[in-house]
């Protein structure tokens, strides 16, 4: 077992992994969004882009996102391949702490564009598997799935984002 020690240092070490991943996903955010200002946005209101959305979830993200978005056990720890699980895509995951942009160039470029391309992950990336619209569609369901609380607090954190180009 463990010692106490040990599990805290562990989660130290998760948490700044994980504020390196913010940081460098906002930077990378700034400089791939256009020079006009207007970013992408995801259609949560659009039964259509939404009901796409939920059959692209289904066939190439609920496998290790979970059928109900709940992510794999522990997934803010690593694996004993080193590996961070898939996080949850429900309000108990960060996914709504994102903006719309990065969560699109997350998806698209996978996480090593972000993170470094060092960066050891499972999740792939979807350029060339998924059309755009796919992707804006899937991100959709899931931006669909939140609290209207949710979905507001996730809202400023887009607004704040266009204001800071």
């Amino acid at each position: 077992m463990k010692g106490t020690k040990e599990i805290f240092g562990l989660r130290v070490r998760t948490l700044v992994l994980a504020i390196i991943v913010l940081v460098a996903g906002f930077g990378a955010w700034w400089a791939l969004t256009p020079a006009d200002g207007q970013a992408l946005r995801l259609r949560a209101d659009d039964r259509a882009v939404v009901a796409l959305g939920k059959q692209v979830y289904v066939n190439q993200c609920a496998a290790c996102h979970g059928a109900r978005l709940e992510g794999q056990p522990d997934w803010k720890l690593r694996n004993a391949q080193g590996l961070l699980p898939a996080p949850p895509h429900d309000e108990s995951g960060h996914t709504w702490h994102h903006p719309d942009q990065v969560l699109f160039e997350i998806t698209k470029y996978g996480v090593q564009r972000f993170a470094g391309s060092d960066y050891a992950t499972t999740m792939p990336r979807y350029e060339g598997v998924l059309t755009d619209e796919q992707i804006v569609a899937v991100l959709s369901y899931v931006k669909a799935s939140w609290s209207d609380a949710a979905r507001s607090r996730q809202e400023l954190i887009n607004e704040s984002a266009l204001r800071r180009r």
